[in-house]
Formats: C-alpha cells, structure tokens, sequence
C-alpha cells in the first residue's frame, strides 16, 4: 500500500481538517486582543495613535469574520488553498496593524509567529514557505518603515539600534525555526496517525477474516453429522430401489447433493479452525497458518521447531489470535520479498518464553536504517541494481510498522539484526548475510493454558451472529 492510495483510503487530506468556524473564533479572540490593546494605549499610556486607521485594519478582519459567517456554513472545512488565504490575511492585517504602531519597536511584533506556525501544523510544505517568506519580509520591512509611537508629550519611544537589531534577528530566528519545527512535529504525528490507522484497518480484516472462517468452519462441524446420516440412508435407499430406477436415480442425486454441501463447506474455510478446542493451535500450525500465503513464490521456506534449554519436549499451543497471525505473516512476507532463495522459521521455547526466529539469505537491512524499523512511512531509496528483486516496489515501513504494532499489543517484543546465515556451507554466496527478526513472548502472554484467556475445554459454545 503506498501512501497516495493509503490517503485516498482515508478519504481526507490534513488541510481538510480544519473547520472554518475554528479559525472564525479564533479570529474573534484577535480582535479581542487587538482592542484590548488599543484602548489600553489610549486610555491608560495615553500614547498618540493613528485611531482610524487601526480601527479600520481592525474591521477589515471583523468584516471578513462576518462575510464568512453568513456565507458558509458552520460545517465547512477549508481547503488548502482556503486556509491559506485565511492565514495570509490574518498575517498582512497584524503587519498593517503593527506599522500603525511602531513596527518592531512594538513588542507586539512576536505575534507574526502565529499564522506561520498555523500554517506549518494545518498546511503543507509550500504554503508554510510562502508563510514564513512574507512573515520575514514583514520583519524586515517594519524595523525601517513604521509609523511612530508617540506619547502624550511627543516623545517618540523607541529601542537601541543594537536592541532593534537582535529584535528582528530573534524574529526571524524564531519564524524559520519554529515554522521547521512545528512542520516536522505535525508530519510525524500525520504519519503516525496514518499508520495506527492502517493497522487497525489490518487488523479488523484479519479479525473478520478469522470470525467468517469461523463460521463456516463451525457449520461443518455441526452438519458434518446429519450430512453423513443422510448420505448413508440414501446409499441404503438405493440398494433397496435397485428394482425402481426412477426412484433410485431420486435417491442417487440426495447422496450427490450431500456430498455437494460437504465439499463446499470443507471448501469455504478449514475444518474446525473456530473449534473451541482449536481456538489455541500448536505454535508450529500457527507458524505454518501465517507462513502459507507465501509458500509458492518461488523460494524455499524451512521450518524448524524445538525446545530451549529449560523447555519442555512437548510442543506448546498457544492463542490463535489475529493481531499474532497478521504480524508474523507481514514479516514472513518481508522475508521472502528479500530473500535471494531461502527463508528460514525457528520456533523455540522455554519455561518462561516462546520465540520465533525469521531469518532469511537477503541482503539483510541497510545497517543505517535498523534504528528506524517499525517507523511508518520510512521510504528507503533503493539503488538501481536491487530494483529488480522485487520490481515494481517502493517500501515505507509500513508493513514492518503493522507487523511490530500488532505483535507488540499481543505482549512480544520485536528485534532487527542481520546475522550470518545458518546454511551458509550449502549456498552460492556463502558471505552473504541476511536480515534476523526475533520476536519473544513471555509465555504467560502467548500459552493458551497460561494466559488469563487460556481457552476452557469442554462443549463448543452456540455461534452467535
């Protein structure tokens, strides 16, 4: 799933998420603030002040307020283009303003971060650019071209040169770095979101997937029972209507029928997988489960099942959960994407923990990306020689960030390496290493007998829909 297509999913882009009526209010709170200010200069600091031109820099933002109150409707989120416009009028309409009152000189001038920084957390890349470009030309231009403020007396206030200076460096400091910084906060938690979203989606699939197959592999179970009794009167029927072939060929189709119903429900889903007894599964039934979608695609899967040190000979079962299917079949996947020839699954556990070995004779992960598995949305450029071993693909991460958030929430913890390959003697490249993926369970999270969900024996319970 590339990114595009995960967007068009998601049926909404960020610049879309914005309400008009939020920027609306928030706009309110600016007049607010700004006639606050402007009473206050007047009233208390008795400062001389352009009064008509901040009254109408003012009302050009009450003005639009009210234009877009009674023209949209409350409901209306803005486009990016929209929001854009929004926050450069909002952004000349406070320079206007702070060049009727001392320009950087006014202290009032860190306020133009405002519309750079809702522009870097609602917008994209380009609209920042021009956001932040116009906030710093405003800076630029207010530290010469302003209008004075003046007190009652006539005495102009001002700042040092020095002061004015380091003023509109911080300003412009401030602009580039919180505009950057902002931008990179709201893109990493836009991909997280992304992601978290797309693994709930897997994961929802994978749990419909398992509640289908097990009703269908429920309603064999249950009329497994009445189909054989009808196939065996029927086959009785026809031995006795050997002498009446019109009712012996009735008797014939009842038995071809009901083999008919036992083939399409052995068909639609796996005998006995919802069984209640079959809710848990031996751990190498599960690895094989998840494994079998990539079975024929070319390269050869080895599995490898045993007891550690303190583990026990018997094999243990554990909870068939999705999320656990899921996981391990996105990595096995990624195995066999590339691998050259061979993947290798090792199932070992012992008293206290279950663990699953992927390991695969690949070029292994770039040694500069390990630290970043599992982030969604990581693109790793390939160089053109690897192209062909999986064409056609660009990866993200997101496979990988699905499989870890999925095994994560059933209890396991997830390792990346590359490691030398076990069957190096027997291969063409034998310097070759591959990538290694462990993931562990303690095995009170994953044992079916000694989790708090173990499964209970006894009679399967009434399937309700």
């Amino acid at each position: 799933m590339n990114k595009s297509n995960f967007g068009l999913l998601l049926g909404q882009e960020r610049s879309n998420w914005i309400r008009l009526r939020t920027l609306i209010v928030l706009r309110w709170v600016a007049i607010g603030g700004q006639l606050t200010a402007i009473t206050v200069a007047l009233w208390i600091y008795h400062l001389q002040l352009e009064i008509g031109l901040c009254l109408l820099a003012i009302g050009s933002s009450v003005a639009g307020n009210l234009v877009a109150m009674f023209k949209f409707p409350e409901s209306k989120r803005l486009s990016e283009f929209e929001n854009f416009l929004m926050v450069m009028f909002d952004l000349l309409q406070l320079g206007f303003l702070l060049f009727l009152t001392g320009g950087l000189h006014n202290p009032f001038t860190l306020l133009l971060l405002g519309p750079v920084i809702i522009s870097a957390n609602v917008m994209g890349l380009r609209s920042t650019l021009v956001l932040g470009g116009v906030a710093i030309i405003l800076v630029t231009l207010l530290g010469e071209f302003h209008l004075p403020l003046r007190t009652e007396q006539g005495f102009i206030l001002r700042i040092p040169d020095v002061f004015l200076f380091g003023n509109w460096t911080a300003m412009v400091i401030a602009i580039v770095f919180m505009g950057v910084y902002s931008l990179r906060i709201s893109s990493e938690i836009q991909s997280m979101s992304d992601a978290v979203a797309a693994t709930n989606m897997a994961l929802s699939r994978e749990q419909k997937l398992t509640d289908l197959g097990g009703v269908v592999a429920a309603a064999a179970h249950e009329l497994g029972t009445p189909l054989a009794t009808i196939k065996l009167a029927s086959a009785e029927l026809m031995e006795e209507l050997d002498d009446r072939p019109e009712l012996r060929e009735d008797a014939e189709l009842i038995r071809q029928q009901a083999d008919r119903c036992r083939d399409i429900l052995r068909n639609m889903g796996r005998a006995g997988k919802d069984d209640l007894h079959l809710r848990q599964a031996p751990i190498s039934s599960v690895i094989q489960e998840a494994a079998e979608p990539h079975m024929h695609r070319g390269k050869m899967l080895h599995f490898d099942e045993g007891p550690g040190e303190t583990g026990s000979l018997q094999q243990p079962s554990i909870l068939r959960k999705p999320e656990v299917i899921h996981g391990l079949r996105n990595l096995i996947q990624n195995a066999v994407d590339f691998a050259y020839a061979n993947v290798w699954i090792e199932a070992i556990w012992t008293k206290d923990s279950i663990s699953i070995r992927i390991l695969d004779d690949g070029r292994g992960f770039p040694p500069h990306f390990i630290g970043r598995i599992g982030d969604p949305f990581v693109r790793q450029r390939r160089p053109e020689s690897d192209r062909p071993d999986r064409p056609g693909y660009e990866g993200m991460g997101l496979g990988l960030f699905i499989a870890k958030t999925l095994l994560e929430r059933s209890g396991a913890e997830l390792n990346f390496a590359n490691g030398s390959d076990p069957h190096q003697e027997n291969r063409t490249r034998p310097n070759q290493r591959g990538a290694v993926v462990e993931v562990v369970w303690p095995r009170s999270k994953i044992d079916a007998q000694m989790n708090p969900d173990a499964v209970p024996l006894g009679d399967n319970q009434p399937i309700t829909i």
